[in-house]
């Protein structure tokens, strides 16, 4: 089972650039089933519900989020229907939307979960994704020896730490949030790992942003999210083989990049498609 992870999409750019690379990777490689992270696709930070719609319609089976998963109304009101975006699982069992499910693919069955770091996230507040990981990894295999975590994350040393609790004990775990892929992936104990898959998006920026506009954060210690980068646009993420036994055989990074559309680019507006009542889709078969 081929399984392609595309890291964090960001903004217009990122957007843009997973829709024009998705299609020759796909031939490429040939995967089975695919994940996009999508915390930041809606003006660098959150998902709204039409980019959603979009980024699944053009291949992405499963969609993951992060710290901001609820910043967008438009999807957080519609999470309980949309059963293909996730948002993470340590949350309070009130939030809306569910951070599990599984997913059919072909005669298969691959659980994907998004666990949310403790680490550096004021705006949002989850629970110890440590203590609640034995119970999740316990549920989902249950059900399918194929499970993929999302560990949405600041501090490397969190990650690792998931690594060393959860390896043997799920296919892989791919870092999120970071937004600068690292060259550490590997395999322990049938379980592959990479600190951070990167990002989707502008490369010359910074996290997929505007370097002008951060630089300006910085300084005032104003938040600005305004400006969208646009400089060489590429996807970014991973590919999984994993067996039947749901061990991992190998883990390859990816790195794409693709032409920027003509001098109109950063003022383009990529289209928010959403099919009318498209939200409910029969690929999920469970909550986990």
């Amino acid at each position: 089972m081929k399984i392609l992870y595309i890291a964090e999409i960001v903004g217009k750019a990122g957007v843009y650039a997973y829709k024009k690379a998705l299609p020759e990777l796909i031939q490429q490689k040939n995967p089975d089933f695919i994940i996009a992270c999508a915390d930041g696709a809606t003006g660098g930070n959150g998902l709204g519900r039409n980019h959603a719609a979009y980024i699944h319609k053009l291949g992405a089976r499963v969609l993951t989020t992060g710290e901001c998963c609820f910043y967008k109304k438009d999807l957080t009101e519609n999470l309980e229907k949309i059963n293909y975006v996730l948002r993470p699982d340590n949350l309070n069992i009130e939030a809306p939307g569910t951070g599990s499910r599984v997913f059919k693919c072909g005669s298969e069955k691959i659980a994907v979960a998004v666990l949310l770091g403790q680490n550096g996230f004021g705006r949002i507040h989850s629970n110890n994704p440590f203590s609640g990981l034995p119970a999740l990894l316990e549920r989902l295999r249950q059900e399918t020896s194929m499970v993929i975590l999302d560990f949405h994350a600041q501090a490397t040393g969190e990650k690792q730490t998931l690594l060393a609790m959860a390896a043997g004990h799920c296919s892989a775990i791919i870092g999120s949030h970071c937004r600068v892929q690292t060259a550490d992936e590997q395999i322990i104990e049938g379980t592959a790992y990479i600190t951070d898959a990167g990002r989707t998006g502008s490369s010359v920026s910074v996290g997929g942003c505007d370097t002008d506009a951060k630089i300006g954060e910085y300084l005032s210690g104003i938040q600005d999210w305004t400006r969208d980068a646009w400089d060489k646009p590429q996807m970014e993420g991973v590919l999984l083989d994993l067996g039947t036994d749901g061990r991992a055989i190998s883990i390859e990074r990816i790195r794409k990049p693709v032409q920027p559309a003509p001098e109109t680019s950063a003022n383009d507006e990529i289209p928010d498609e959403v099919v009318s009542n498209e939200v409910v889709s029969n690929e999920a078969v469970t909550n986990g």
